[in-house]
């Protein structure tokens, strides 16, 4: 595995409560005995982390027991689903509420992702009930914010995100949102081979921590961790984390390949 040197850095002027996460979203990749060989490999890597740094693999349902097991002797390795259902329970074939994640002790829920958005009609009344029963069940969500080409080319970027935390995450009081993770994902970015700038993404990060210490309060502002969605890569992650309110990744492709991961996970 690739180590990179300098591992242990400062948080510049960071808050250090703050969490820094590593998020891989595996979407609907890999086969079984593939996410069993990445997650050994990571894990065997023992690369050495701060106490506030965390790693979590979104994982596909099917294999979510699994990692589970696997991380559950590391404190800081934490497994999240890709989505849950708007309920509890009931006659809702193929569909997975976080009542049922939590009890397979999954921590951490990716809710608001642009694919569940676009793909799947998911609207922000929606998410709020998914936001609703990933807290009450005692699941911490991911909630994904971000806008797309048209959008930023038409420079209403920050209304656009205003009104998607707007009709979600701050309907909930502070103690919920101090429950959540924010990513934001910049859509023209993913995917598309266009690449945010580490610029534009401390720009918009620090836009989002700035609603929310005016939505909530200045303590929540600080010490949200908010993390950025939009390709991230070993080649970049250095410089997008160095950003004082870049707080991690929210990441696709790269977590799909065991080094490309641990390189991202040492670039704080």
């Amino acid at each position: 595995m690739v180590l990179l040197p300098g591992v242990v850095q400062g948080f510049k002027n960071r808050n250090l409560m703050r969490k820094m996460i590593v998020a891989g979203n595996w979407k609907m990749n890999l086969s079984f005995q593939q996410a069993n060989s990445l997650v050994h490999d990571i894990l065997r890597a023992d690369i050495p982390m701060q106490t506030n740094h965390l790693a979590i693999f979104a994982a596909p349902f099917p294999y979510l027991q699994n990692v589970q097991s696997l991380v559950s002797s590391h404190s800081q390795f934490f497994t999240a689903a890709q989505n849950c259902h708007t309920g509890k329970s009931g006659a809702f074939t193929g569909e997975v509420s976080a009542f049922m994640l939590q009890s397979i002790g999954v921590e951490y829920v990716i809710l608001g992702h642009s694919e569940r958005r676009e793909y799947f009609g998911e609207t922000s009344a929606i998410l709020v009930q998914k936001l609703r029963q990933a807290l009450e069940s005692g699941l911490r969500p991911i909630f994904c914010c971000g806008e797309t080409r048209l959008i930023r080319d038409a420079g209403t970027q920050n209304e656009y995100v205003t009104k998607q935390l707007e009709e979600t995450v701050f309907l909930f009081s502070p103690e919920q949102a101090a429950r959540m993770v924010i990513a934001y994902e910049p859509i023209w970015a993913i995917g598309t081979g266009l690449t945010a700038s580490a610029g534009q993404a401390q720009d918009m990060h620090a836009f989002i921590r700035n609603l929310i210490r005016k939505r909530f309060n200045a303590s929540l502002g600080e010490e949200l961790s908010i993390i950025y969605g939009g390709s991230c890569k070993p080649g970049n992650a250095r410089e997008l984390f160095g950003c004082p309110d870049v707080d991690g990744g929210l990441i696709g492709g790269s977590s799909l390949v065991a080094d490309d991961f641990l390189q991202i996970l040492q670039s704080f």
